[in-house]
């Protein structure tokens, strides 16, 4: 697989029930705070369909696109049936899962998430784009980090 450039951006689906909360706006500020981090949003909240089988089809549409499909914890929690259907569906189609911890607070995450996930990762713009670089992609993401001091 070719790694993640401008001209190849990951395709990443984040899970929603046809609601943009703030936790799905929120995976976006992180992706986009990354440096050097490309992708296209193949997710679609504001595409609600009017039933039930429709919204599902959507769905299944929005995660055939993607590469690797986001599960915030919190939006499971919220809209289990929803977010149910998209971790099955994920892996139906063969796409990873990362799944994000609960944003600012230590609860346990749900058993169905654990299960599901490929990769639980925190809040954090570097673990969430190096979590889908190793999920989507299979690439590398060992990095070092420089600590500078002085002696004297």
């Amino acid at each position: 697989m070719a790694s993640i450039s401008q001209q190849n951006p990951v395709r990443v689906f984040v899970a929603h029930a046809f609601a943009a909360d703030i936790d799905y706006l929120r995976v976006f500020e992180y992706l986009e705070s990354s440096h050097n981090f490309y992708y296209r949003n193949c997710s679609d909240p504001d595409r609600k369909p009017a039933d039930k089988e429709a919204v599902r089809e959507e769905l299944r549409r929005q995660i055939a696109l993607s590469e690797i499909v986001i599960v915030p914890a919190a939006t499971y929690r919220q809209h289990y049936d929803t977010i149910d259907f998209v971790l099955n569906c994920a892996k139906g189609l063969d796409k990873p899962v990362v799944v994000l911890q609960p944003f600012g607070v230590k609860e346990k995450i749900a058993v169905q998430l654990e299960a599901l996930g490929d990769e639980i990762v925190e809040w954090n713009e570097r673990e969430i784009a190096d979590a889908i670089r190793r999920q989507a992609r299979h690439e590398d993401t060992s990095r070092w980090d420089v600590v500078e001091f002085k002696l004297d």
